[in-house]
C-alpha cells in the first residue's frame, strides 16, 4: 500500500512537471512572453528539485536503516511519516526491525554474560591451548592453580614439572592421564582430562584439571583406618584372655611357690623348675601387657576427634611446644631456633592437636639429631633444630621443623607417613600417620625434603 502510494506521488509529481515543461516549450515559441518563460523555467527547475529530494528522502533513510544495522546503533528511530514519502509502515517496520535486533543481540549478550558466570565458578580449573601452543585460562579455578606464575604459552608450563609441556600435547580428546606437579612449593596431584573444540577460526584443546591431592590422601588415610581397626579389633580379641590367663597363672605359681617353702620333703630341684615357669609366665603376661599397649596406640588413628578450632597466635604455640620439648637438650647440647614472620600471626586451628605433633616433630628431629651425633661431630657442627612459621605466596601458613641431621633416605620418604612405618627400634609407626590426620582434619597438608646443607625439613601448610 505505502509503494502505490509513493508511485502515485512521484507520478503526480512528474506529469506537473511534464506540463510546466510544455507550458515554458509554447512560450518560448510566441514572442512577448519573455516573464512567462523565467517564471515557468523557475518552476520547473523547483519541480526537479522536488522530485530529487522526494526520492532522497527515502533512499537516505534506506542507508541510515543499513548503517544503523551494520553498527549496531540500536537508538536510530525511523518516523518517514513526518517526510511526506507515503512510507509511514516502512518506518514503523524499520524501527521495529531495529529493536528486535536489540533484544536478539541483549539476550546472547545476557546468556554469554551467564555461560561466563558459570564457567568462572566452575571449581574444576580449565584451561584451552591452540594450535600455536598459546594458552587461554578460563575460570577463576585454574587461575588460583597458577597463582602469581606466568602461563600464557605451553612452555611455560616447564615451571611446575619440565615433562608437564609433553604431556599437555601428548594427550588426546577423550583422555584422562594423572600428572605431579610443584606450584609455589606445594605438590598438586592432577586428574587431566582434554576435549577438542572447533570455531569458525580455529580448533583448540580444552583442558579439565583437577587437584586430587586431597582426595587421595583421604582414601588413602580411610584405607588404613579400616585396616586398623579391624587388626587392632581381631587383636584385643585374642590377646585379652591371654594377658588375662598369663597373670591367673603368675599368681598361682607364686601361690604354690609359698607353699613349697613350708613343706621340707620338697626338692630343691622342684624349686628351681617353678622358677622357671614363674619366669616363663612372668615373660607371657609382660609381652602380653606390651602387646595391648601396642594396639591401643594404634586405635588413635581411627578415633581422631573432630577439631576444636580457635583462632591463636603461632607464638604462643611455639612457646608451649618449644618448653616440652627441649627439657633434655641442654645436655645434647641441641641449639633451638624459633622464627615467625609476620611476628603477630595467627592461625586457626585445634590447638592441641597442632601443639601435639609439633612436639611430636621436634622430638622426631632430635632423635635424628642424636643418633647422627657421630655425623654432626665430623662436620664440626653443633646440632640444631630450627622452628619456622611464615606466610608462602598464595597466603597459607606454614610451619616447618628442621634439623641438620643425616636426613631421611629416598627410599623411606614415601613410607614415613604409612602406619605402621618406623625406622626407629623402639617406635610404633603412628607418630607420623597421626600427624598427617591431623592435617587432613584442618584440610591441610604434610611434606618433608631432605636439605641441601644435610638433614630434614618437615613443613605443615594449612
Amino acid at each position: 500500500m505505502d509503494f502505490k502510494r509513493f508511485s502515485l506521488l512521484i507520478a503526480t509529481r512528474t506529469i506537473l512537471a511534464m506540463l510546466t515543461l510544455i507550458f515554458l516549450t509554447q512560450a518560448i515559441m510566441s514572442d512577448g512572453y519573455h516573464a512567462t518563460v523565467l517564471l515557468l523555467s523557475a518552476v520547473l527547475l523547483i519541480q526537479f528539485f522536488e522530485i530529487t529530494r522526494f526520492i532522497s528522502k527515502t533512499n537516505a533513510e534506506l542507508v541510515r536503516f543499513f548503517e544503523a544495522v551494520r553498527h549496531a546503533d540500536f537508538s536510530q528511530r525511523f518516523e518517514l511519516k513526518s517526510l511526506g514519502t507515503g512510507f509511514d509502515e516502512l518506518g514503523s517496520t524499520f524501527t521495529d526491525i531495529l529493536k528486535r535486533i536489540q533484544r536478539v543481540r541483549s539476550n546472547q549478550e545476557a546468556e554469554l554474560r551467564h555461560i561466563k558466570a558459570i564457567i568462572e565458578h566452575v571449581p574444576v580449573p580449565l584451561l584451552s591451548i591452540d594450535h600455536n601452543g598459546k594458552i587461554t585460562l578460563w575460570n577463576n579455578s585454574v587461575r588460583r592453580l597458577f597463582g602469581t606464575n606466568a602461563v600464557t604459552h605451553i612452555d611455560d608450563m616447564a615451571q611446575f614439572n619440565e615433562d608437564f609441556p609433553k604431556k599437555l600435547q601428548s594427550i588426546l580428546a577423550g583422555e584422562r592421564t594423572l600428572v605431579h606437579i610443584t606450584i609455589d612449593d606445594m605438590e598438586h596431584k592432577l586428574i587431566i582430562s582434554a576435549t577438542e573444540i572447533t570455531t569458525a577460526t580455529q580448533q583448540e584443546t580444552l583442558l579439565s584439571m583437577q587437584d586430587i591431592q586431597s582426595e587421595l590422601a583421604l582414601a588413602q588415610l580411610q584405607a588404613w583406618q579400616d585396616l586398623v581397626s579391624v587388626l587392632t579389633h581381631e587383636i584385643m580379641n585374642s590377646i585379652t584372655p591371654v594377658a588375662s590367663l598369663a597373670k591367673t597363672a603368675v599368681d598361682l605359681v607364686q601361690d604354690v611357690q609359698e607353699k613349697t617353702r613350708t613343706l621340707p620333703a620338697i626338692t630343691d630341684e622342684i624349686t628351681e623348675e617353678l622358677d622357671d615357669v614363674l619366669g616363663a609366665v612372668k615373660t607371657v603376661a609382660r609381652r602380653s601387657d606390651g602387646l595391648m599397649q601396642f594396639v591401643t596406640s594404634y586405635r588413635r588413628l581411627t578415633r581422631l576427634p573432630s577439631p576444636n578450632k580457635k583462632t591463636i597466635s603461632v607464638a604462643t604455640i611455639f612457646d608451649h611446644v618449644t618448653t616440652l620439648a627441649k627439657q633434655n637438650w641442654q645436655k645434647d647440647n641441641i641449639e633451638l631456633t624459633a622464627s615467625i614472620t609476620p611476628q603477630a600471626l595467627d592461625i586457626h586451628v585445634d590447638p592441641d592437636m597442632i601443639e601435639q605433633i609439633l612436639l611430636n616433630l621436634l622430638l622426631n628431629a632430635e632423635h635424628a639429631l642424636i643418633t647422627t651425633a657421630g655425623v654432626i661431630e665430623k662436620k664440626n657442627s653443633t646440632p640444631k633444630i630450627a622452628l619456622n612459621a611464615f606466610l608462602n605466596v598464595r597466603g597459607h601458613v606454614i610451619i616447618e621443623v628442621a634439623d641438620n641431621g643425616k636426613g631421611i633416605e629416598n627410599k623411606n620418604m614415601t613410607q614415613i607417613f604409612v602406619p605402621f612405618f618406623t625406622t626407629k627400634k623402639e617406635g610404633s609407626g603412628v607418630g607420623l600417620a597421626l600427624t598427617r590426620q591431623v592435617m587432613l582434619a584442618h584440610n591441610g597438608k604434610v611434606a618433608v625434603r631432605n636439605n641441601s646443607q644435610g638433614g630434614a625439613t618437615f613443613s605443615l601448610t594449612f
